[in-house]
């Protein structure tokens, strides 16, 4: 079966700009802007970057209510919508379907560390709660759970499976994952960008394309126009700064790098902390 692919490009994970804990949204639409101009394809809002798992139900639907009026068809929009509580996940997906999306983005349970059997249903069953194209996350640093390839297998058969971004640091994995069929693979790590487009993949869900969309932007058109060294040269070029967004956990570097910027406060809800200064410092160096 051939699947509708959401996005071929950039994908910038959008960070959720705070002032004094509320989201501030004029702050929100100027990034969002920015993006556009950029020529990002596709904007990701709610996901890991976007703080969702600090937000509040509320929250959550009036941002994305907010984030789809306002791009209104500028940019392909997908909206994060995963949880560990699958009833909760579903009730998401729902929401994101009556506000109006491209796709979903839908991390793997974490935490509870569902068993092989539980975790495609979890999947099967948000697939079934709503038509939307979903791009499953498997990020195992964060959640504990790395999907088997044999899971992904039995989940790229679903007709609303159609991608998957990939958060892991192992190359043979990227390899095996690019032959799974009907499913579009997506970088989670920015630093595997080009390597991921060497291998048939579809983008990149970016964090760094906060800060400097138009590159990455260039360096997928540099890939696809066949100028492939002028794109290797420029994800090596990023890596510096790719590298220093992640000495501490994402997003607090980034959300200081976006201060520093002039885009929003550097305002992260707890757990999270201002990065330690010895992060403040190498990001101001990279920032010049």
């Amino acid at each position: 079966m051939k699947k509708r692919v959401i996005f071929e490009g950039v994908g910038t994970a959008l960070a959720t700009p705070f002032l004094q804990n509320e989201i501030d949204y004029p702050a929100l639409f100027r990034m969002i802007d920015i993006q556009i101009d950029a020529g990002v394809q596709a904007l990701i809002i709610g996901g890991t970057t976007g703080e969702a798992a600090t937000l509040e139900d509320a929250e959550r639907e009036q941002l994305y209510t907010k984030s789809a009026a306002y791009i209104d068809g500028r940019s392909r929009l997908i909206l994060g919508t995963g949880t560990n509580d699958t009833k909760k996940a579903v009730a998401h997906a729902r929401m994101a379907k009556r506000i109006g999306c491209d796709g979903i983005l839908v991390v793997t349970p974490y935490y509870n560390k569902g068993t092989k059997e539980g975790i495609v249903n979890h999947y099967l069953q948000i697939a079934d709660s709503s038509d939307l194209p979903i791009l499953l996350y498997n990020v195992p640093g964060r959640t504990g759970v790395n999907l088997s390839l044999e899971q992904i297998s039995s989940l790229a058969a679903c007709e609303h499976i159609v991608g998957i971004k990939e958060a892991s640091d192992s190359a043979e994995r990227l390899v095996a994952l690019s032959a799974v069929e009907d499913l579009a693979l997506y970088a989670g790590n920015d630093s595997q960008f080009y390597t991921v487009l060497s291998l048939g993949g579809k983008g990149v869900i970016s964090v760094a394309s906060n800060l400097v969309p138009k590159r990455f932007t260039s360096l997928f058109k540099d890939f696809r126009e066949g100028r492939r060294e002028a794109a290797l040269i420029e994800q090596k070029a990023l890596l510096p700064l790719i590298e220093a967004l992640f000495l501490e956990t994402n997003p607090a570097p980034l959300k200081y790098a976006l201060e520093l910027s002039g885009l929003c406060t550097c305002e992260v809800r707890l757990p999270l902390s201002l990065p330690a200064e010895k992060t403040q410092e190498r990001l101001r160096s990279l920032m010049k």
